[in-house]
């Protein structure tokens, strides 16, 4: 529905439609392999699709997470432009320049996957009968030269920078519109909504999925599984950013409020605010229309 409205009802005419439209593609990607994942940890970790398949649906997932936070921070520095510096960032805040960067978070997030696509990531456990896909990596020399750094420096790239962007951005926001006298409020409001959504999707979903994941392939090095369940839970909670995106679609942007409202069934005055304070002024500086009294001719 976010990518048909972004489509059809708003035309991607602004840089803010163009991060939102990409993201809700990024949740699409996670969505279509998702099913897989369900099957799996349903059947007990046991993974029934294939080794070549496995490679795909880990691949998309990292995909998703990586492309996530990095459009998330795209939408953060495009807000913080345009209500720290409106004027200065004109030049800049094009959808040209918009469709450019969602071009480069995409080569950036789909080469961040290379190493799970070549790499090996089915096990199987013949005491257990059991294959796993991903939950764990054949340690040895490869271990401590590829993927305990490739983690690391993933977490680094995609998570923990990015999650600095969007905080320092959501401050000056709300720096900004707590300095302004006009409309303040709804929009600080607005920016604390989203600002508080935003940062909730990198401390719940992105940030234990990978942390907890990082430390379990420390520990499996010692024979230590004590963390597998949380690092299963903690991977399983990292897709409900596909349930949190929509609240950022809606707060983002009023444009998509007034659809939302509209598809809701809900009638919502989103005219300009000069607008509507201009009428308020009319209508207090009207003098109050008294009943005519009747006109009776003098006999």
């Amino acid at each position: 529905m976010a990518i048909v409205m972004f489509l059809v009802k708003m035309k991607v005419r602004k840089p803010a439609v163009v991060f939102m439209l990409n993201l809700a593609t990024a949740d699409v990607l996670l969505i279509s392999v998702l099913p897989f994942y369900i099957v799996y940890r349903f059947s007990g970790s046991h993974w029934l699709f294939g080794d070549g398949m496995c490679h795909f649906v880990m691949a998309a997932y990292y995909c998703n997470m990586y492309c996530s936070s990095l459009l998330m921070t795209s939408i953060s520095v495009d807000r913080f432009l345009a209500v720290v510096y409106p004027v200065r960032s004109l030049p800049w805040r094009t959808v040209k320049r918009a469709w450019l960067v969602c071009g480069v978070i995409w080569v950036i997030s789909l080469a961040g996957t290379v190493l799970l696509l070549i790499g090996e990531q089915t096990y199987t456990f013949p005491a257990l009968d059991i294959t796993v896909c991903h939950d764990y990596q054949h340690l040895g020399g490869y271990f401590s030269f590829i993927i305990f750094p490739y983690f690391s420096s993933a977490f680094s790239l995609f998570i923990f920078l990015p999650l600095l962007i969007t905080t320092f951005c959501y401050i000056g926001i709300i720096r900004s519109l707590s300095r302004s006298q006009f409309d303040g409020r709804h929009k600080r409001l607005r920016a604390i909504r989203l600002s508080v959504v935003v940062l909730c999707m990198f401390v719940l979903c992105f940030g234990p999925a990978n942390v907890i994941y990082i430390i379990h392939l420390v520990q499996k090095e010692y024979g230590d599984h004590s963390l597998y369940i949380a690092y299963i839970v903690s991977s399983c909670i990292s897709s409900i950013n596909c349930c949190l995106d929509p609240l950022i679609y809606y707060f983002a942007s009023s444009q998509c409020q007034r659809y939302v409202c509209s598809l809701l069934g809900r009638k919502k005055d989103y005219r300009p605010p000069v607008e509507q304070m201009l009428e308020r002024v009319h209508k207090d500086q009207q003098p109050e229309s008294t009943p005519s009294a009747p006109i009776t001719g003098s006999g």
